[in-house]
This record gives structure tokens, C-alpha cells and sequence, in this order.
């Protein structure tokens, strides 16, 4: 399927574009995650297991067990501190 990938803040900084249309076979966040940071580079150190990412997709918060449609938009940014 083909979805639409969004990078904001430091991640997008670190990946260098703010957005990617891909062709993935995951069926979950989670499995799309995982193929993003078999890529390596950037991708691997921004969304690598350990780092806090929030994702949404087609603009709700969702948690990585969310499932993928096709032509979904899905976001990746970090977590939001104030002061």
C-alpha cells in the first residue's frame, strides 16, 4: 500500500524533508517503524526503539499497534515539553 509519511520538528531536522510518500507491506505502526529504521542513517537514530516518537496517523494520536490503510497519512514527532 502506499501512505504518506510526515516528519516534524527534530526528527524532520535530522531526516532532512518533511514529508515522503512510501510504498510499505506493514500492516501496523509498529511494522512500519520497524521498516523505516531498517533503512539505517537518520532514520535509525531518530526512530530507533528506545527514543521517544509520537506517531499519529490521518491525525489521531495512535499508539504503535494501530493499524495502516492505504493512503494513510501517518506523522512521527517527538514528545512536546513546555516550560
Amino acid at each position: 500500500m502506499k501512505i504518506q509519511l510526515r516528519y516534524f520538528a527534530s526528527i524532520r531536522e535530522a531526516i532532512g524533508s518533511g514529508s515522503e510518500s512510501v510504498e510499505t507491506a506493514a500492516a501496523t505502526l509498529s511494522a512500519l517503524r520497524d521498516e523505516l529504521i531498517a533503512r539505517g542513517g537518520a532514520h535509525a537514530e531518530v526512530l530507533g526503539r528506545g527514543r521517544a516518537v509520537r506517531v499519529s496517523v490521518n491525525q489521531t494520536m495512535a499508539d504503535e499497534s494501530a493499524a495502516l490503510t492505504d493512503g494513510a497519512e501517518v506523522a512521527f514527532f517527538p514528545p512536546v515539553t513546555g516550560g
